[in-house]
Protein backbone atom coordinates (compact mmCIF):
# COMPACT_ATOMS: atom_id res chain seq x y z
CA UNK A 1 0.00 0.00 0.00
CA UNK A 2 1.47 3.47 -1.12
CA UNK A 3 -0.33 5.68 1.29
CA UNK A 4 -2.34 4.92 4.79
CA UNK A 5 -3.54 7.96 7.04
CA UNK A 6 -5.99 6.99 9.98
CA UNK A 7 -7.87 9.57 12.03
CA UNK A 8 -5.15 12.08 10.78
CA UNK A 9 -5.25 15.07 12.12
CA UNK A 10 -3.44 18.83 11.48
CA UNK A 11 -3.74 21.69 13.58
CA UNK A 12 -2.54 25.23 13.59
CA UNK A 13 -3.26 27.09 16.53
CA UNK A 14 -7.47 26.78 16.80
CA UNK A 15 -7.40 26.23 13.01
CA UNK A 16 -8.01 22.41 12.61
CA UNK A 17 -6.66 21.53 8.81
CA UNK A 18 -6.88 18.54 8.64
CA UNK A 19 -9.97 16.60 10.82
CA UNK A 20 -10.13 12.52 11.28
CA UNK A 21 -8.46 11.96 7.37
CA UNK A 22 -8.60 8.07 6.65
CA UNK A 23 -7.04 7.26 3.49
CA UNK A 24 -6.09 3.86 1.92
CA UNK A 25 -4.15 3.85 -1.52
CA UNK A 26 -3.34 1.52 -2.96
CA UNK A 27 0.08 1.38 -5.34
CA UNK A 28 -0.68 2.10 -8.90
CA UNK A 29 -2.90 4.89 -11.01
CA UNK A 30 -3.74 8.52 -10.59
CA UNK A 31 -5.65 9.74 -7.89
CA UNK A 32 -7.02 13.34 -7.69
CA UNK A 33 -6.90 15.38 -4.32
CA UNK A 34 -9.87 18.31 -4.94
CA UNK A 35 -10.98 20.88 -2.47
CA UNK A 36 -11.87 24.38 -2.30
CA UNK A 37 -9.11 26.65 -0.81
CA UNK A 38 -8.94 26.12 3.09
CA UNK A 39 -9.86 22.55 2.39
CA UNK A 40 -6.96 20.94 3.81
CA UNK A 41 -4.99 19.96 0.51
CA UNK A 42 -1.76 21.22 1.01
CA UNK A 43 -1.57 20.43 4.29
CA UNK A 44 -2.56 17.16 3.72
CA UNK A 45 0.33 16.33 1.22
CA UNK A 46 2.79 17.96 3.02
CA UNK A 47 2.11 16.06 5.74
CA UNK A 48 2.33 13.06 3.41
CA UNK A 49 5.84 14.24 2.38
CA UNK A 50 7.25 14.68 5.87
CA UNK A 51 7.23 18.61 5.36
CA UNK A 52 4.68 18.67 8.20
CA UNK A 53 4.22 17.05 11.40
CA UNK A 54 0.78 15.57 12.22
CA UNK A 55 -1.30 16.43 15.75
CA UNK A 56 -2.42 12.77 16.13
CA UNK A 57 -3.29 10.21 13.83
CA UNK A 58 -1.55 7.73 12.27
CA UNK A 59 0.28 8.21 8.60
CA UNK A 60 2.27 5.52 6.77
CA UNK A 61 4.03 6.46 3.29
CA UNK A 62 5.78 3.43 1.38
CA UNK A 63 5.97 1.61 4.80
CA UNK A 64 7.33 5.01 6.77
CA UNK A 65 6.34 7.50 9.14
CA UNK A 66 6.73 10.26 7.22
CA UNK A 67 7.43 12.16 10.94
CA UNK A 68 10.23 10.03 11.72
CA UNK A 69 11.73 8.22 8.47
CA UNK A 70 11.78 11.46 6.36
CA UNK A 71 14.69 11.14 5.11
CA UNK A 72 14.46 7.38 4.39
CA UNK A 73 11.33 8.29 2.87
CA UNK A 74 12.58 10.77 0.18
CA UNK A 75 14.31 8.10 -1.97
CA UNK A 76 10.94 6.63 -2.49
CA UNK A 77 8.57 8.97 -3.49
CA UNK A 78 9.36 12.31 -5.59
CA UNK A 79 7.62 15.57 -4.85
CA UNK A 80 6.45 18.71 -6.84
CA UNK A 81 5.84 21.64 -4.81
CA UNK A 82 3.63 24.34 -5.35
CA UNK A 83 6.53 26.86 -4.97
CA UNK A 84 9.36 24.88 -5.98
CA UNK A 85 12.80 26.88 -6.09
CA UNK A 86 14.89 26.16 -9.04
CA UNK A 87 18.31 28.23 -9.54
CA UNK A 88 17.73 30.85 -11.84
CA UNK A 89 21.97 30.34 -13.01
CA UNK A 90 22.01 26.81 -13.61
CA UNK A 91 20.99 25.15 -17.03
CA UNK A 92 18.20 22.25 -16.88
CA UNK A 93 20.43 19.46 -17.23
CA UNK A 94 23.02 21.37 -14.47
CA UNK A 95 19.84 21.33 -12.24
CA UNK A 96 18.67 17.79 -12.70
CA UNK A 97 22.39 16.79 -12.14
CA UNK A 98 22.09 18.51 -8.93
CA UNK A 99 19.42 16.90 -7.71
CA UNK A 100 20.58 13.10 -8.59
CA UNK A 101 23.45 13.91 -6.16
CA UNK A 102 20.88 14.13 -3.44
CA UNK A 103 19.73 10.46 -3.92
CA UNK A 104 21.23 7.04 -3.54
CA UNK A 105 20.47 5.95 -7.11
CA UNK A 106 19.40 8.20 -9.92
CA UNK A 107 18.12 8.01 -13.08
CA UNK A 108 20.38 9.62 -16.44
CA UNK A 109 19.76 13.14 -16.83
CA UNK A 110 19.30 12.40 -19.97
CA UNK A 111 16.12 10.14 -19.86
CA UNK A 112 14.19 12.10 -17.40
CA UNK A 113 14.96 15.35 -19.88
CA UNK A 114 13.17 13.51 -22.51
CA UNK A 115 10.44 12.24 -20.36
CA UNK A 116 9.77 15.45 -19.80
CA UNK A 117 9.88 16.56 -23.20
CA UNK A 118 12.67 18.99 -22.31
CA UNK A 119 15.65 17.56 -24.88
CA UNK A 120 15.99 20.56 -26.47
CA UNK A 121 16.14 23.19 -23.94
CA UNK A 122 19.09 20.86 -21.72
CA UNK A 123 21.84 23.86 -22.44
CA UNK A 124 18.76 26.44 -21.48
CA UNK A 125 19.32 28.56 -18.15
CA UNK A 126 16.31 27.51 -15.67
CA UNK A 127 15.45 31.60 -15.86
CA UNK A 128 15.02 31.98 -19.76
CA UNK A 129 12.49 28.79 -19.24
CA UNK A 130 8.78 29.40 -19.92
CA UNK A 131 6.03 28.70 -17.08
CA UNK A 132 4.95 25.54 -18.42
CA UNK A 133 8.85 24.08 -19.24
CA UNK A 134 9.68 24.77 -15.73
CA UNK A 135 6.53 23.34 -14.42
CA UNK A 136 8.16 20.59 -16.54
CA UNK A 137 11.31 20.82 -15.15
CA UNK A 138 9.96 20.57 -11.35
CA UNK A 139 8.08 16.88 -12.30
CA UNK A 140 11.86 16.24 -13.67
CA UNK A 141 13.22 17.20 -10.21
CA UNK A 142 10.84 14.73 -8.80
CA UNK A 143 11.65 11.69 -11.40
CA UNK A 144 15.14 12.07 -11.03
CA UNK A 145 15.40 8.98 -8.80
CA UNK A 146 12.62 6.90 -10.23
CA UNK A 147 10.61 6.74 -7.50
CA UNK A 148 7.46 4.80 -7.17
CA UNK A 149 4.98 7.12 -5.32
CA UNK A 150 4.97 10.59 -6.93
CA UNK A 151 3.21 13.73 -5.18
CA UNK A 152 2.66 16.71 -6.84
CA UNK A 153 0.85 20.06 -5.57
CA UNK A 154 -0.99 22.10 -8.42
CA UNK A 155 1.17 20.83 -11.40
CA UNK A 156 -1.08 22.51 -13.99
CA UNK A 157 -1.97 25.97 -11.67
CA UNK A 158 -1.74 28.72 -14.03
CA UNK A 159 -0.66 27.25 -17.15
CA UNK A 160 -1.83 27.83 -20.56
CA UNK A 161 -4.10 24.62 -22.46
CA UNK A 162 -1.19 23.67 -24.49
CA UNK A 163 1.77 23.47 -21.03
CA UNK A 164 -1.57 21.64 -19.69
CA UNK A 165 -1.88 18.97 -22.08
CA UNK A 166 1.86 18.08 -22.11
CA UNK A 167 2.03 17.79 -18.31
CA UNK A 168 -1.03 15.40 -19.00
CA UNK A 169 0.66 13.38 -20.95
CA UNK A 170 3.62 13.11 -18.70
CA UNK A 171 0.96 12.14 -15.99
CA UNK A 172 -0.58 9.21 -17.91
CA UNK A 173 2.69 8.17 -19.10
CA UNK A 174 4.09 8.06 -15.54
CA UNK A 175 0.64 5.52 -14.23
CA UNK A 176 2.09 3.71 -17.41
CA UNK A 177 5.14 2.68 -16.28
CA UNK A 178 3.06 1.58 -12.89
CA UNK A 179 3.50 5.15 -10.72
CA UNK A 180 1.35 6.07 -8.16
CA UNK A 181 0.39 10.06 -8.62
CA UNK A 182 -1.19 11.77 -5.99
CA UNK A 183 -2.11 15.32 -7.30
CA UNK A 184 -4.36 18.17 -6.20
CA UNK A 185 -5.54 20.21 -8.81
CA UNK A 186 -8.31 23.17 -8.78
CA UNK A 187 -9.38 21.83 -12.63
CA UNK A 188 -12.33 19.74 -11.64
CA UNK A 189 -12.41 18.17 -15.77
CA UNK A 190 -8.91 17.64 -15.64
CA UNK A 191 -9.36 14.80 -12.16
CA UNK A 192 -12.27 13.89 -14.51
CA UNK A 193 -10.46 13.30 -16.84
CA UNK A 194 -7.15 12.12 -15.76
CA UNK A 195 -7.92 9.97 -12.55
CA UNK A 196 -8.59 6.29 -11.76
CA UNK A 197 -9.88 7.94 -8.21
CA UNK A 198 -11.07 11.43 -6.77
CA UNK A 199 -10.86 12.46 -3.26
CA UNK A 200 -12.95 15.45 -1.79
CA UNK A 201 -11.74 17.21 1.09
CA UNK A 202 -14.20 20.20 2.58
CA UNK A 203 -13.16 21.50 5.73
CA UNK A 204 -10.46 19.27 6.56
CA UNK A 205 -12.39 16.16 6.42
CA UNK A 206 -13.03 13.50 3.52
CA UNK A 207 -16.13 14.23 1.88
CA UNK A 208 -16.14 11.73 -0.74
CA UNK A 209 -13.56 9.47 -2.24
CA UNK A 210 -14.28 6.78 -5.38
CA UNK A 211 -14.10 6.83 -9.17
CA UNK A 212 -14.71 9.73 -11.14
CA UNK A 213 -18.32 7.50 -12.70
CA UNK A 214 -19.00 6.66 -9.06
CA UNK A 215 -19.13 10.27 -7.72
CA UNK A 216 -21.07 11.06 -10.86
CA UNK A 217 -23.77 8.40 -10.30
CA UNK A 218 -24.06 9.32 -6.85
CA UNK A 219 -24.65 13.17 -7.78
CA UNK A 220 -28.21 14.34 -6.78
CA UNK A 221 -28.10 16.82 -9.88
CA UNK A 222 -30.33 15.47 -12.69
CA UNK A 223 -30.07 15.16 -16.60
CA UNK A 224 -31.30 17.62 -19.19
CA UNK A 225 -32.66 16.15 -22.25
CA UNK A 226 -33.34 18.61 -24.94
CA UNK A 227 -35.70 17.16 -27.69
CA UNK A 228 -37.17 18.34 -31.30
CA UNK A 229 -40.14 16.42 -33.15
CA UNK A 230 -41.59 17.54 -36.06
CA UNK A 231 -45.02 17.88 -34.19
CA UNK A 232 -46.81 18.31 -31.31
CA UNK A 233 -46.68 14.69 -28.77
CA UNK A 234 -48.28 13.79 -25.61
CA UNK A 235 -45.13 13.83 -22.93
CA UNK A 236 -46.81 11.56 -20.32
CA UNK A 237 -45.49 8.88 -20.66
CA UNK A 238 -42.22 10.37 -19.92
CA UNK A 239 -43.60 12.27 -17.25
CA UNK A 240 -44.89 8.83 -15.54
CA UNK A 241 -40.99 7.70 -15.74
CA UNK A 242 -40.35 10.62 -13.39
CA UNK A 243 -39.46 13.37 -16.47
CA UNK A 244 -40.50 17.18 -15.88
CA UNK A 245 -41.45 18.77 -18.63
CA UNK A 246 -39.04 22.33 -17.97
CA UNK A 247 -39.97 23.63 -20.94
CA UNK A 248 -42.03 23.58 -24.11
CA UNK A 249 -41.67 25.95 -27.09
CA UNK A 250 -43.73 24.70 -30.71
CA UNK A 251 -41.89 21.43 -31.48
CA UNK A 252 -39.03 22.03 -28.87
CA UNK A 253 -39.19 20.49 -25.47
CA UNK A 254 -36.93 20.49 -22.63
CA UNK A 255 -36.92 17.99 -19.48
CA UNK A 256 -35.17 16.82 -16.37
CA UNK A 257 -34.46 13.66 -14.84
CA UNK A 258 -32.75 11.88 -12.47
CA UNK A 259 -33.38 8.69 -14.40
CA UNK A 260 -32.28 9.54 -18.01
CA UNK A 261 -32.03 6.05 -19.51
CA UNK A 262 -36.21 5.77 -18.36
CA UNK A 263 -36.98 8.79 -20.07
CA UNK A 264 -35.18 7.76 -23.55
CA UNK A 265 -36.43 4.16 -23.21
CA UNK A 266 -40.08 6.02 -22.95
CA UNK A 267 -39.21 8.17 -25.52
CA UNK A 268 -38.68 5.87 -28.38
CA UNK A 269 -42.12 4.26 -27.31
CA UNK A 270 -43.94 7.77 -28.10
CA UNK A 271 -42.29 7.78 -31.19
CA UNK A 272 -43.57 4.75 -32.19
CA UNK A 273 -46.75 5.32 -30.76
CA UNK A 274 -47.47 9.01 -31.42
CA UNK A 275 -46.21 8.45 -34.86
CA UNK A 276 -43.72 11.96 -34.44
CA UNK A 277 -40.31 11.82 -35.74
CA UNK A 278 -37.56 12.91 -34.03
CA UNK A 279 -35.51 15.53 -35.65
CA UNK A 280 -32.66 16.32 -32.80
CA UNK A 281 -32.25 15.30 -29.27
CA UNK A 282 -28.96 16.49 -27.20
CA UNK A 283 -27.97 15.78 -23.13
CA UNK A 284 -26.71 17.11 -20.30
CA UNK A 285 -25.62 14.83 -17.57
CA UNK A 286 -24.30 15.84 -14.17
CA UNK A 287 -20.61 15.91 -14.13
CA UNK A 288 -17.97 15.37 -11.80
CA UNK A 289 -18.11 19.33 -11.25
CA UNK A 290 -21.98 19.33 -10.29
CA UNK A 291 -20.93 16.30 -7.72
CA UNK A 292 -18.17 18.49 -6.29
CA UNK A 293 -20.41 21.74 -5.87
CA UNK A 294 -23.06 19.36 -4.10
CA UNK A 295 -20.00 18.28 -1.56
CA UNK A 296 -18.25 21.65 -0.55
CA UNK A 297 -19.10 25.11 0.91
CA UNK A 298 -19.64 27.94 -0.78
CA UNK A 299 -16.03 29.19 -1.85
CA UNK A 300 -16.22 32.42 -0.10
CA UNK A 301 -17.06 30.99 2.82
CA UNK A 302 -14.09 28.74 2.25
CA UNK A 303 -11.50 31.97 1.66
CA UNK A 304 -12.49 33.22 4.92
CA UNK A 305 -11.18 29.99 6.68
CA UNK A 306 -8.22 30.05 4.52
CA UNK A 307 -7.14 33.08 5.78
CA UNK A 308 -6.76 31.70 9.31
CA UNK A 309 -5.30 28.59 8.14
CA UNK A 310 -2.68 30.84 6.27
CA UNK A 311 -1.96 32.93 9.48
CA UNK A 312 -1.27 29.98 11.61
CA UNK A 313 0.50 28.16 9.12
CA UNK A 314 3.64 30.23 8.41
CA UNK A 315 4.10 30.83 11.93
CA UNK A 316 4.79 26.98 12.11
CA UNK A 317 8.50 26.24 10.48
CA UNK A 318 8.64 23.28 7.98
CA UNK A 319 10.60 20.30 8.65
Amino acid sequence: MSIRTQSLTKTYGTTEALRGVDLNIESGGIIGLLGPNGAGKTTLVEVLEGLRTPTAGEVSVMGFDPSLESIALRQHIGAQLQATHIPDDLTAFEVLRLFASFYERSVPVEDVLERVNLNGKARELARNLSGGQKQRLAIGMALIHDPALLIFDEPTAGLDPAARRQLHEIILNLKERGRTILFTTHYIEEAEKLCDRVVILNRGQVVADGTPLELIRSSEGQSTIFIDVDGPFDPAPLLAVGAVEQERRGAHYRFSAIDSTAVIVALGEVLRNQGVTLTDMHMHRPTLEDFYLEMVDDPEVADLDLEGELETALREPVA
